[in-house]
């Protein structure tokens, strides 16, 4: 068993790019449905299947658009990295929009850059250390609430505490007893997002109003309100909002190289992609690693073994983040085996070329950290959780590139470093109290806009040494 105070290895050695020669899919229905059903009835089989029976580069067809699917890694980054320049972000319908306004997220050039500069350092690793204690009070809270032998749904229970976090750190509370409903307000959102993600809703003009859209305009309302009076109450107390430490309050401060602020709009729009990437990516993230703990005692006594060696009973601290190499690293394989992001597409502009190979102007290209993360070129045992394989001295190190659930190139999530403080820190302050156990079968991903667990997982509480933490 090796170290978990090993040194942080050096950046693997980047495998090479091989010329893409794109071969031709399944053929799927007439235009303009193409591979729409097929897609949308199972996307991770799907997906796979183009993977392992046609190779890495496939062309097929999602409703009337050509697309371009990429399976190996030196593509994927070569995509990636170009998604300034030779590769557009696609539009991914009106539901998506509803959430993120005109953010960072969509926005493209010269107002992407404008607003990246402003937001990107709200989250740099300073600010990220600012708000490490209130990670770890949020987990602890939750945690000092059970009580031995109680059942609790895991994914519910990591939801609340990120919803905490998020709404402390963007907004300088809780809000209260509007945690939960607003909580309830973005699931939903999030969910319809993904129903038309995989369905015909993508195509659907901005003024039908199906079911689910006139839920998520009522959903995207309830959190607007609560924004709006947020940002209002800061603009009239602006001498208090200068001396703040929050996320809105910086998003306030913010001016651009010509003294411009963003508009209330544009706060509006930034502030809840924040919440949203905040608050469900993590809660996902940690959701899936208690399954994944549970299934593993062998992991799991590690990492026990680990808080009890470095922590000595006090809570986690950022400091300790770098010094917590085993849990860092169930964090790392729990995103590789189920990212909350599973998916990825570009639009390829006049002139696009990958490996060498001109992709026509329009193609939408896209990659799957689903089926890179599970390739078993590059991932040994691929389906298995592993830890280890992330060890600084493992026989088989993973290739660059070949690990990606934050995306990559200019359009990395800024949020990246603060979700990964964060789940490692309420891992190991939830872990320090309590072991959460679940059943010990194997639970199928449901694709929405996220990776969730397609049923509840519901856990016993079993608490661990509880005098020792306090």
């Amino acid at each position: 068993m090796s170290s978990p105070h090993r040194h942080t290895p050096e950046a693997p050695e980047p495998l090479p790019a091989p010329p893409l020669h794109p071969v031709r899919g399944p053929r799927g229905l007439p235009r303009p449905l193409g591979n729409l059903f097929a897609f949308g009835k199972d996307p991770l089989a799907f997906l796979t299947r183009l993977r392992d029976e046609f190779g890495d580069a496939v062309t097929w067809s999602l409703g009337p658009r050509r697309s371009l699917f990429l399976s190996h890694p030196q593509h994927i980054m070569e995509m990636l990295a170009g998604r300034e320049h030779t590769f557009d972000i696609l539009d991914i319908g009106w539901a998506f929009k509803q959430i993120t306004g005109q953010s960072v997220i969509i926005s493209k050039g010269d107002d992407w850059r404008r607003k990246r500069s402003l937001v990107q350092p709200t989250v740099r690793p300073r600010q990220v250390r600012a708000y490490a204690a209130t990670m770890v009070d949020c987990a602890g809270a939750a945690a000092d609430a059970w009580r031995e032998g109680e059942r609790i749904d895991v994914r519910e229970q990591m939801a609340l505490i990120t919803q905490r976090v998020v709404l402390r750190t963007l907004f300088g509370n809780d809000l209260g007893e509007q945690t939960r409903a607003l909580g309830h307000a973005m699931d939903l959102a999030g969910r319809t997002v993904g129903a038309e993600l995989r369905g015909i809703g993508l195509f659907l003009p901005a003024w039908v109003r199906t079911p689910s859209r006139r839920s998520l305009l009522t959903a995207v309302a309830a959190m607007d309100a609560e924004v709006h009076r947020l940002i209002q109450e800061r603009l009239s107390a602006p001498d208090d909002t200068d001396q703040r430490d929050d996320l809105l309050s910086r998003l306030l401060a913010a001016r651009d190289e010509e003294g411009r602020p963003l508009s209330p709009k544009e706060v509006r729009d930034e502030a809840v992609t924040l919440w949203a990437a905040g608050h469900e990516t993590t809660s996902t993230a940690l959701t899936w690693t208690l399954h994944l703990l549970s299934r593993a005692p062998a992991a799991r006594a590690r990492l026990e073994a680990e808080l009890d060696d470095v922590l000595a009973g006090r809570p986690p601290t950022v400091d300790d983040y770098d010094r917590l190499g085993w849990t860092r690293q169930i964090v790392k394989e729990a995103l590789r085996l189920y990212p909350p992001a599973w998916l990825i597409p570009a639009v390829a502009r006049a002139g696009a070329t990958l490996g060498g190979a001109r992709v026509p102007a329009g193609t939408i290209v896209w990659c799957s950290q689903w089926t890179t993360h599970r390739d078993p070129r590059w991932f040994p045992r691929p389906d298995e959780f592993r830890p280890e394989r992330w060890d600084a001295d493992a026989p088989q190190p993973v290739p660059e590139h070949a690990w990606y659930p934050f995306g990559g190139g200019p359009r990395t999530c800024l949020g990246a470093r603060f979700a990964q403080v964060e789940a490692a820190l309420v891992l190991a302050t939830l872990t320090q109290r309590c072991r959460l156990d679940l059943p010990a079968a194997e639970v199928a991903p449901h694709t929405g806009l996220l990776l969730q667990p397609e049923v509840p997982l519901v856990a016993t509480v079993r608490t661990r040494h509880p005098a020792a933490v306090h």
